[in-house]
């Protein structure tokens, strides 16, 4: 059964998923990759994930729940160059 979210003519998930395959292929990141990064996700919200145990949402898309040192990985390129945008 299809949402208005999946509909690609509505701007909805399915062209956010075409659109992060393409940034991941441009990247040369794998899918799975960002299992192996550190993301960026609001100070905030990781507060009320470790309270609450909701995941949270990093600015590539990815949601997971955080569990992992985020010292020991690389920034995933995809925050990062989000990031920089943002910040001018």
């Amino acid at each position: 059964m299809s949402t208005p979210l999946d509909s690609p003519d509505q701007g909805g998930l399915a062209v956010l998923d075409r659109e992060l395959e393409e940034l991941l292929r441009e990247e040369h990141i794998e899918p799975g990759d960002h299992e192996r990064f550190s993301h960026y996700v609001r100070k905030e919200k990781i507060l009320e994930s470790a309270l609450t145990g909701k995941p949270v949402k990093a600015l590539c898309g990815k949601k997971w729940t955080p569990g992992r040192d985020p010292e020991k990985f690389p920034v995933c390129p995809t925050c990062k160059e989000i990031y920089e945008s943002l910040m001018g």
